[in-house]
């Protein structure tokens, strides 16, 4: 095998003039390699951004250093001339290089192993292995998912989808996250959480069907989603020939929330009829300690949250003395119930046991699950179609838990570009693999 063939092979590099190879040591003793390459004939003065055959323009900067991956300890820098030339369609740009992205800084192999460790290991494990800033994997994990992107199709197939969103950062920062119901994957992720946001997706699902010659936001035939207005309001603008679908599991979860307004409600009230005592610290602090009926409230929390074919011995004898102690809690409990077991009736009983429900809730002299009753009605066409369909957020639901791990390892990225780069990278079905395997 030739030098130069051999070079190429361990450089990682294809369509590359490899002219030497030296090494360097610096001021502190570290040694690096550095390869001085450049483009064939074929692949050179061509475009950055298009690869297109332009004229030549000038020297541009000079020449130009590149990362490689690393020889075992020492570090491995391509360096290269940067001309620049002039392309129709984007101007002046420098061209493109072989072996490495426009306006990257590192090689191909270099941005692979990256984006491949990102979806595998801890953030601390890449800085040290790659010897690079956290900042660096971010940028590199946005090239790679650009380029990902560019070369698939995300949209293709997409029948039924579900969407949802979730919180990323403090401050009310949130991402707007899309999922196939048949693939389990996630399609599409944008920062923000408001109408416009869900008119994005539906934008770049227009702008991909007239690329591949169809009307894709006519083929949605199911969106599940929770009650939210925004998300509600542009799929039936969007595609208004889908069958909407309200989640279950946040539907039930209105239930619970009013349940749970009605034992602080219970709570208080036994706190106001004195079943509280006020206890001094040695630092001289008082507190209001809960006793008696107030004190067994503040306890059955959990006890009214769970489900009944869950609930221990113990937690089953704290439901009996709700039940004979405080009537009106204990109705708000068969009323969450009540809701429940409706998601659990075949679709040719539910409208019928829906409608009781509401009825019930209705007259039930309780103001939370009166006005919950309200949401119920204005929601009743989507929960029957989740019930007929077995639909639920249950999918994203499973792809925001990951996404929530993903956030607290891409803690310290600049922007949620990154974040959104290495959620679609993990969860949307087309993983990065390592420099040299299939």
């Amino acid at each position: 095998m030739q030098a130069a063939t051999l070079w190429r092979r361990l450089l990682g590099v294809e369509k590359t003039v490899v002219e030497d190879v030296e090494l360097e040591e610096d001021l502190d003793g570290a040694v690096r390699l550095v390869a001085h390459v450049r483009p064939t004939s074929r692949t050179a003065a061509r475009c950055g951004r298009c690869e297109r055959r332009s004229v030549w323009y000038d020297q541009g900067a000079g020449r130009r250093r590149w990362r490689g991956l690393d020889f075992g300890e020492v570090m491995v820098f391509l360096e290269a001339d940067a001309p620049r030339v002039r392309c129709r369609e984007h101007g002046v740009v420098v061209a493109k290089v072989p072996w490495a992205r426009h306006g990257a800084g590192h090689t191909y192999a270099f941005d692979q192993q990256v984006a491949w460790l990102a979806t595998q290991c801890s953030k601390t494990a890449i800085m040290q292995l790659m010897r690079i800033a956290w900042r660096t994997v971010g940028a590199i994990i946005t090239r790679v998912w650009d380029q990902t992107a560019a070369a698939v199709d995300p949209f293709a197939g997409l029948r039924r989808i579900g969407i949802d969103e979730i919180s990323y950062k403090r401050g009310y920062k949130y991402l707007t996250v899309v999922v196939d119901h048949d693939t389990g994957r996630l399609v599409w992720a944008a920062a923000g959480r408001s109408r416009a946001t869900v008119h994005a997706f539906f934008d770049a699902l227009d702008a991909s069907g007239r690329t591949a010659g169809e009307d894709r936001c006519s083929l949605i035939s199911h969106v599940s989603a929770d009650g939210a207005e925004w998300i509600a309001d542009v799929v039936a603008k969007r595609c208004p020939d889908a069958v909407r679908c309200a989640d279950p599991f946040h539907v039930v979860g209105w239930a619970s929330d009013a349940l749970d307004t009605v034992r602080r409600q219970a709570w208080n009230d036994a706190r106001r009829a004195g079943h509280q005592i006020v206890r001094t610290s040695s630092s001289g602090r008082q507190r209001n300690i809960a006793t008696g009926p107030a004190l067994a409230l503040k306890q059955a929390r959990f006890v009214l949250w769970k489900n009944p074919e869950h609930l221990t011995h113990k937690q089953q004898v704290k439901l009996d003395w709700i039940a004979k102690n405080d009537p009106r809690l204990h109705r708000a409990y068969l009323l969450k119930e009540g809701l429940r077991l409706v998601f659990r009736l075949p679709a040719t009983e539910a409208p019928e046991a829906l409608e009781r429900w509401i009825s019930w809730a209705r007259r039930c002299r309780i103001p939370t699950f009166v006005k919950l009753q309200h949401s119920i009605v204005k929601h009743r066409e989507s929960i029957l179609a989740a019930i007929e369909h077995g639909l639920s957020n249950g999918r994203i639901e499973s792809v925001n838990t990951k996404i929530r791990l993903i956030t607290r390892v891409a803690f310290g990225f600049k922007s949620p570009d990154a974040l959104i780069a290495l959620a679609m990278l993990n969860l949307g079905g087309h993983r990065p693999t390592l420099p040299g395997r299939t």
